[in-house]
């Protein structure tokens, strides 16, 4: 309301390797997105016939947290924002204030952004979920969740209606 801009960077269900995690996210994306809150998803690096990353494995996936604010204040941790992470974890974070190192984490997060390296979540017509993506340099927009099996996304949906979200 106050014309704030949020972008999220996570984990496409091919990236991830804790599916009940992705589970319990997914069913805030359509609200999410409703209300302007821009998504991008994470693509596996296996999916961008890429064979060398300084990720290490072909299968990326995030575990960082991070966020700027106003060009000038930062956080990079792996502490999850959570009320069980925050009194069980161990993983911890900074907080600082630092416009060089803002603007670098900026400019890494466009990039990792661009359709080459995530897909781009939008609504449909009717308000599902649509991935885009590009393949080949060619944009290319996903009913379902790209490159993730039917037993994968079977298995995130049986999750999502399971009671897990505490644990999460």
């Amino acid at each position: 309301a106050s014309g704030a801009s949020v972008c999220i960077l996570t984990n496409s269900l091919a990236a991830t390797d804790v599916a009940a995690v992705h589970a319990g996210y997914s069913r805030y994306r359509r609200p999410l997105l409703i209300n302007g809150i821009k998504i991008h998803e994470l693509r596996s690096l296996a999916d961008q016939n890429k064979s060398f990353s300084l990720r290490g494995s072909g299968q990326a996936s995030l575990h960082t947290k991070a966020f700027t604010r106003d060009s000038e204040i930062g956080f990079i941790g792996s502490l999850n924002f959570d009320p069980r992470s925050m009194s069980l974890n161990t993983e911890m974070g900074m907080l600082f204030s630092s416009p060089e190192l803002v603007e670098e984490m900026d400019v890494i997060f466009k990039e990792e952004t661009s359709r080459q390296m995530s897909f781009e979540l939008t609504l449909n017509e009717r308000r599902n979920v649509t991935w885009t993506g590009m393949v080949k340099g060619i944009p290319k927009r996903y009913r379902r969740e790209p490159y993730a099996s039917f037993s994968r996304r079977l298995l995130v949906g049986v999750m999502g209606l399971l009671p897990l979200e505490s644990q999460l």
